[in-house]
C-alpha cells in the first residue's frame, strides 16, 4: 500500500469518529456568546472562543523556531510523505510546513526532537552524498527516507534509531496538518453529515412479500421531486 493511501485511511477513520469540529447555528452562536462571552465567527465557519483565538495570535507572534534551511528540508520531507496527485495537492499546497512551524512554537517539547532529527538527516546525507538533504537529488532523498520510513525494517540498526523516531514525528505532523485542511478533507472524500432521501422499499422486495404502497403512502411518504 502506498504511504499516502495508508495516511488517507487513518484520516478517514478519525473523521468518521467525529474528529472534525462543526459550527453552531446562528441562534446557538448568539446564545453561547451571551452566556459565555465567546467571540462569534462568521457564518459557515467553525465556532471558536475568544481565548482560543487569543492563544493562536500569541503563538503566531513568537519568533519562528525553524530557520530557512530547516523549513526547506521540512517542505521536501512533507511532500515526500504526501505528494501531489490527481485528486489533490501536496502537503506544501496545504501549508503543512507552516503548520509544523506553528506547532513547535505551541508545543516546545517537539523542538529538540525535530531540530535534532533534521540535523541527523543532514549529517547522514553529508557522509553519504557529500551534500545536505535538501540539496540531494530526488533519488538520493528517497533512498535516505526509505532507510527510516519503515520502523520494522530498521530494527536491529541502532544507527538509524534517531532517524526513525524523527521521521515518525514528521509523518504524524504532516498527516495531521494535511488532513485538517480543506485540501485534505477533499482528498479523502469526507462529506460530513448529509441529508438523504429514502424512496421506499424497492419494488422487487415488495413483490417478494406480497406488499404494495397505497397511493397515499406513495404521495406523502416515499415520493420526492
Amino acid at each position: 500500500m502506498k504511504r499516502r493511501d495508508s495516511l488517507k485511511y487513518i484520516a478517514a477513520g478519525a473523521l468518521a469518529s467525529g474528529a472534525l469540529a462543526i459550527g453552531c447555528n446562528t441562534n446557538e452562536k448568539k446564545a453561547a456568546s451571551e452566556t459565555t462571552g465567546a467571540d462569534v465567527e462568521k457564518e459557515g465557519t467553525v465556532h471558536r472562543y475568544g481565548d482560543e483565538k487569543m492563544h493562536e495570535k500569541d503563538v503566531d507572534a513568537q519568533p519562528d523556531f525553524f530557520d530557512a534551511h530547516e523549513m526547506a528540508t521540512i517542505a521536501i520531507l512533507a511532500d515526500i510523505i504526501i505528494p501531489k496527485d490527481a485528486v489533490s495537492g501536496s502537503a506544501t499546497d496545504a501549508k503543512v510546513p507552516e503548520f509544523i512551524q506553528f506547532t513547535v512554537k505551541d508545543q516546545p517539547n517537539l523542538q529538540t526532537p525535530l531540530r535534532g532529527g533534521l540535523r541527523w538527516l543532514d549529517l547522514q546525507c553529508l557522509r553519504k552524498y557529500n551534500t545536505p538533504f535538501k540539496d540531494c537529488t530526488e533519488r538520493q532523498r528517497i533512498e535516505m527516507v526509505d532507510l527510516i520510513a519503515y520502523p520494522d525494517r530498521a530494527k536491529g540498526k541502532p544507527e538509524l534509531a534517531q532517524g526513525v523516531a524523527f521521521f515518525s514525528k514528521m509523518r504524524d505532523l504532516t498527516a495531521t496538518g494535511f488532513y485538517s485542511t480543506a485540501i485534505g478533507v477533499k482528498d479523502i472524500g469526507y462529506a460530513g453529515n448529509q441529508p438523504n432521501q429514502w424512496n421506499g422499499v424497492p419494488d422487487d422486495v415488495l413483490k417478494q412479500y406480497g406488499l404494495a404502497y397505497t397511493d397515499k403512502e406513495l404521495k406523502e411518504c416515499v415520493s420526492f421531486p
